[in-house]
């Protein structure tokens, strides 16, 4: 049993020489560090969603949206500032949103690699802060953009761990659809309209001969 051990120690300690020192950083993290990163709850939302068709109708409508208007805004180095053309493709976004009022979407913050994981995430949080204001300030509802989360360097479009604008952006996707507010009824309306039934169900008085002689 203890050469079992060692063995499995040895083998162990001969496979983390191999890695990277990222990678090595990696492997010690505490377990379930990487758990909460802003999607707490997705996966029953995504069960919602596929039972009541919301989910189908999610997707055709990202798609839908990156379709028609630039979804992804990049950024500087080590920046969470919108220039121009950042500034030029939100307000395409805005006007987008504006025409589906009853549609929430959620905005997806990313780092590079360059940098420490903690510091990126929050880089990608305020980035994806800055695309939410900038939009609410353009006449979007607060409400309309409920989830902001960031994933910092966990998902690159380029795999390098040196500087790449493609990395550094903001992504925007339908999240998920408000539904109408049904109407509400108090107890006056409702007192009123069981009076009205009852009276609806009184048989009507049959005219007499008499009294139709008298009208006429």
């Amino acid at each position: 049993m203890r050469a079992r051990l060692a063995f499995v120690t040895l083998s162990a300690a001969l496979a983390l020489t191999a890695c990277s020192p990222r990678q090595i950083a990696d492997f010690n993290r505490p377990a379930g560090d990487a758990l909460d990163d802003g999607s707490f709850g997705n996966a029953t939302m995504t069960n919602q969603m596929v039972m009541t068709s919301d989910r189908a109708m999610a997707i055709d409508m990202t798609r839908r949206f990156a379709a028609d208007v630039p979804s992804t805004v990049t950024f500087a180095f080590d920046s969470a500032a919108l220039d121009a053309t950042a500034q030029a493709a939100l307000d395409r976004q805005a006007a987008w949103i504006l025409r589906y009022p009853f549609v929430v979407f959620r905005v997806y913050g990313h780092a590079d690699q360059v940098g420490s994981a903690p510091y990126n995430k929050a880089l990608g949080m305020r980035r994806a802060q800055a695309a939410v204001a900038y939009m609410v300030a353009r006449g979007v509802p607060r409400a309309r953009l409920q989830a902001v989360v960031s994933y910092g360097e966990t998902r690159p479009l380029v795999h390098t761990e040196g500087p790449e604008r493609l990395n550094r952006r903001t992504v925007t996707e339908v999240a998920a659809f408000l539904r109408p507010r049904p109407m509400t009824i108090d107890g006056k309306y409702m007192a009123r309209s069981y009076r009205a039934y009852l009276d609806s169900a009184q048989p009507k008085p049959t005219l007499q001969p008499a009294d139709v002689a008298a009208q006429d």
